[in-house]
């Protein structure tokens, strides 16, 4: 067990956590970030040629200036960018240590990582949402072709792939993909993607559809997954299809188990929403405070970089005034 008892331990480095890790210093509190990752995972498991939909300014923190080629950064410049920030700030992170556990230990908390134990008078979980993904609970979805993560389309050239969702993820695998020589089919649960596809993405996949190219199941459903076929729920009944790989873009969920162990209240309703503060991001668990997407429970839409890297100002003036 560490020797030193932190003033906060911010769990999370991606963007959200960087940006509390720059407050927490600024404000001269002694911090930690634990990763269980590289810096910025969820930024590093994004397709390799993702383009954001937030313009570089909006996603600048600390006053260090977000340089892109384009309006629009791509995957590359983001990790570029704050790689910056780590080393401009020479900020405290433990990568690759994964949290284990997380308890109330008399007046601090006790934080169980892959590497070791850190005691705590305050925590930030600041985990984001791209961890675990969503699963489809069908039969066969544990067959290795099916994959959760997009990352290029090289393995799938001339191959029967299925894209599942109509979200930016799924529509960005079913393009690339189809352009690389795949033959792409993919499982809408309403009659078109989702309308809030880029909108610089989305007349691509409705014209791609429409001419026949992607081959588009409208209000379906995946129904088993086998070797080398799926079985498709549709209107008018099951359809069997030749298969060699099914990507299964259907979006990501908070750690909750996290919020669990700290006894950290979710609303009843369908959102799932952690309970906090808004004005100073502290959860009902006096000395636990939510930063960043995980504030959104399984509405991961309300919450991005852009308009959570705020939170890690309210945050660390908290503690800092709390801890003085």
């Amino acid at each position: 067990m560490s020797d030193k008892i932190f003033d906060v331990i911010i769990v999370g480095g991606g963007p959200i956590g960087l940006a509390c890790g720059v407050e927490a210093q600024k404000a001269g509190l002694e911090y930690l970030i634990l990763e269980k990752g590289a810096l910025t995972n969820s930024i590093y498991n994004y397709p390799i040629n993702m383009r954001f939909f937030s313009t570089s300014d909006r996603l600048e923190m600390a006053g260090i200036p977000f340089m892109s080629v384009e309006n629009k950064p791509t995957r590359t410049e983001a990790l570029e960018y704050y790689r910056r920030i780590y080393f401009h700030f020479k900020l405290k992170v433990n990568l690759y240590e994964g949290v284990k556990t997380l308890e109330k230990s008399g007046e601090h908390f006790l934080i169980t990582t892959s590497k070791g134990e850190y005691p705590t008078r305050k925590i930030v979980l600041a985990t984001g949402f791209y961890d675990l993904p969503n699963l489809m609970n069908v039969p066969g979805e544990n067959l290795p072709k099916v994959m959760h993560y997009y990352k290029e389309p090289w393995p799938f050239i001339a191959q029967k792939v299925l894209v599942v969702g109509g979200a930016n993820s799924a529509v960005d695998a079913a393009l690339e993909t189809w352009r690389k020589g795949a033959e792409v089919s993919m499982v809408l649960l309403g009659d078109e993607v989702d309308e809030n596809v880029k909108y610089w993405v989305r007349p691509d996949i409705m014209n791609r559809i429409k001419e026949g190219s992607i081959k588009a199941f409208t209000r379906s459903k995946v129904k088993e997954i086998k070797d080398h076929e799926v079985v498709i729920a549709t209107p008018d009944g099951d359809i069997t299809i030749e298969n060699d790989f099914v990507l299964a873009m259907t979006g990501y969920k908070p750690n909750f188990a996290l919020l669990d162990q700290l006894g950290v209240e979710l609303s009843l309703d369908e959102k799932r929403q952690p309970c906090y503060d808004q004005a100073n991001q502290e959860s009902n668990v006096p000395g636990v405070y939510l930063a960043g997407v995980v504030c959104g429970g399984l509405n991961t839409r309300e919450f991005f970089i852009e308009n959570s890297i705020v939170h890690a100002k309210s945050i660390m003036a908290d503690i800092a005034k709390k801890l003085n």
